[in-house]
């Protein structure tokens, strides 16, 4: 799930699984929770967005679980599809049969609802006068360092924002992993390139840190400077843009696709991507160097 969508009053439900109150459902969607971790395997943070949905839903809802018909299904989405987007239903939609089909095996409820799939939209990646423009704006050498490791490593915000400085190789200008892949997301070693190397030593020996410390801004830090560096430029740049800036210019210096879906972090998904190509991390740095990416030149 991309972000969190259940949202009461601007904030995420309060997760009872997290040791507070969801109200009369709070046996059920602890053990929801505790079901999405250890039988489905997924992260804890996409199974919190997933309770949130759920408290959201049931609030909504007004019924017990098991009084839940596939007609109370269509009812709530149809009212929530007058006010939210298509990829925030379509987030409601896959809480959903997680909770119907594979928790409660109540196929039957949700087994006809199927997902909107996106229209689509021509992306179109900012200009490097544009991305140097917005670089200058950046208030401090903790964002500026972010900003040349987003652009150069194409890793996804909450995978950079959480790395820590054991996690940097500024020698090999390599990232290692702070978590552990998933099904849908294979985190794996990252690069960055020279600009981003250079602005990354200087913000180093800036401080004695800590193994464990996080190098680069949190999230919301992050976001809050990043708007204002936009206000001040002109230009909006978010980590998600960079991350596409980055597999449109990897593709343009004749990356192969394959090997761009690794460098992000993409699971594999053809055949000769999955059991015929070579991603050990010596041949993935021969090929990220050998493309010479630039940001900023």
């Amino acid at each position: 799930m991309r972000g969190c969508p259940s949202l009461v009053g601007g904030r995420p439900a309060k997760p009872c699984f997290d040791g507070e109150h969801c109200g009369e459902h709070d046996g059920i969607i602890k053990d929801f929770h505790d079901f999405l971790i250890v039988e489905m395997r997924m992260e804890p943070y996409t199974a919190k967005c997933h309770c949130w949905t759920l408290a959201y839903f049931l609030k909504k809802v007004g019924k017990q679980p098991n009084e839940i018909s596939r007609v109370d299904v269509r009812n709530f989405l149809l009212k929530e599809m007058q006010t939210k987007s298509e990829s925030t239903v379509n987030n409601y939609l896959k809480t959903l049969k997680r909770f119907f089909r594979d928790y409660l095996k109540r196929a039957d409820v949700i087994e006809s609802f199927k997902f909107k799939q996106p229209e689509f939209k021509e992306k179109r990646v900012p200009s490097k006068e544009e991305l140097r423009q917005f670089y200058r704006a950046l208030p401090n050498i903790k964002n500026k360092a972010a900003f040349l490791v987003f652009a150069s490593s194409g890793w996804r915000a909450r995978e950079l924002l959480s790395t820590t400085r054991k996690d940097i190789d500024l020698e090999n200008r390599r990232l290692y992993p702070a978590k552990a892949s998933t099904s849908t997301k294979k985190v794996g070693y990252g690069f960055f390139n020279e600009e981003a190397a250079y602005v990354l030593s200087q913000l180093l020996k800036s401080k004695r840190w800590k193994e464990d410390e996080r190098v680069f801004p949190a999230y919301r830090t992050l976001e809050k400077a990043w708007a204002q560096a936009a206000a001040k430029s002109g230009v909006k740049i978010t980590p998600q843009m960079l991350r596409e800036w980055f597999c449109s210019e990897m593709g343009r210096l004749g990356v192969p696709d394959r090997y761009i879906d690794a460098f992000c972090g993409r699971v594999p998904k053809s055949v000769l991507a999955m059991h015929y190509t070579d991603y050990r991390p010596e041949t993935l740095k021969e090929i990220y160097d050998k493309a010479k990416l630039k940001v900023l030149s």
